[in-house]
């Protein structure tokens, strides 16, 4: 069936799709679109939002100077290196405002966000395509746009592609962009997920006053609704960047829920032994079914099978059908509707994908 309408601009948006595919949208859906970690919300925390509820009838501490110190604990840096913000999106228009009218460089495909917010800041945008199958990045070929740039936007690890480029190219990079003047903007949201020490960019943030690393609860913790992330640099960097975020954007519960969550290491020891046994049995069983995945360090695959949007959008309409809600890739640069993007899910829903995926395989084999 030809799909009509408007392509929905995030995951999650199943109802728009179903009307898009000409179904009935009320057909429940398994949802595969979203990345979210399917141990979460941990058990603990509707008692914790009950605990707080006090709380609503103040104006939040300006300074979320208790949610600050938690994060800066957590991540060894000083609380003035700490920038709460309402969710990973605030934090990516406050660091496209920081070089507002300026010029960006982003490397692509990778979250809309990062063009949306330049476009409404000013920014012109010079972009870097990866090329597939292994979405590779060679920081060599960024010494071209660099010298003509305020600010570069890298996704690390990559949305959608689950690739994570190796620290000393980052370092390298990072390098390269200290002698230009440009700030790097890393955005991590998915680097809990990386089950390897040393990971996070964390440790270069005193070597480096050009680098902007941005943080998201919402995916480790499944707390989309909450909205609720945070931005490290330098202190100054921090400053700025403060001077343009609206007075109290985070809201009282989220705030009083940073601690408590980043406290709970059985609840990030739990997500990467689900993550240890699901991730490698999932990619093996995609491959197994004749699709095309790229090697993932996160909780999600980017697949294909057969080359061009209408291979991607025959593919998604089945699993419609099937009940399974996929991630299109219309709104990706460089990807356009080709590859789906699927999340990994608990061991009995990954079955039924995988269920759902093997009649597919076979009709377009066949």
């Amino acid at each position: 069936m030809k799909p009509q309408g408007a392509w929905p601009s995030h995951g999650g948006q199943g109802a728009a799709l179903l009307e898009r595919f000409g179904l009935p949208t009320t057909q429940p859906l398994l949802d595969f679109s979203t990345n979210l970690n399917p141990l979460g919300p941990p058990g603990w925390l509707a008692d914790a939002i009950a605990g707080a509820m006090a709380g609503l009838s103040r104006y939040p501490d300006p300074d979320y100077r208790a949610a600050r110190e938690a994060i800066a604990g957590h991540e060894g840096v000083d609380p003035n290196q700490v920038l709460l913000t309402n969710g990973g999106a605030e934090a990516i228009f406050l660091a496209a405002g920081l070089h507002a009218r300026g010029r960006a460089v982003i490397v692509e495909p990778s979250f809309s966000e990062y063009a949306r917010a330049c476009a409404a800041h000013g920014l012109a945008v010079t972009r870097l395509s990866l090329a597939a199958p292994t979405f590779d990045l060679d920081p060599a070929r960024l010494a071209s746009p660099l010298r003509r740039a305020d600010v570069l936007f890298l996704c690390r690890p990559n949305n959608p592609t689950g690739t994570l480029l190796p620290r000393p190219a980052m370092e390298s990079l990072l390098d390269a962009a200290q002698r230009q003047g440009v700030t790097v903007v890393v955005d991590e949201a998915f680097i809990d997920f990386v089950d390897e020490p040393g990971a996070a960019l964390t440790s270069l943030l005193p070597r480096f006053d050009n680098l902007v690393l941005l943080r998201s609860l919402t995916k480790l913790y499944t707390l989309p609704g909450l909205r609720l992330g945070y931005l490290l640099a330098d202190a100054e960097t921090v400053r700025r960047l403060q001077a343009g975020q609206p007075p109290w954007s985070v809201n009282h519960l989220s705030a009083a829920l940073v601690a408590p969550l980043l406290a709970d290491g059985d609840f990030l020891d739990r997500t990467h032994t689900w993550l240890r046994e699901e991730r490698p049995r999932l990619q093996a069983g995609l491959v197994s079914l004749g699709l095309e995945v790229v090697p993932s360090r996160v909780n999600f695959f980017l697949v294909r099978q057969g080359s061009g949007p209408s291979a991607g959008n025959a593919l998604l309409g089945r699993l419609l059908q099937a009940g399974i809600l996929a991630r299109h890739t219309h709104n990706f640069s460089g990807l356009d509707g080709s590859w789906l993007r699927l999340a990994l899910r608990g061991s009995a829903d990954n079955d039924r994908l995988l269920g759902a995926l093997s009649p597919v395989a076979a009709r377009g084999q066949s």
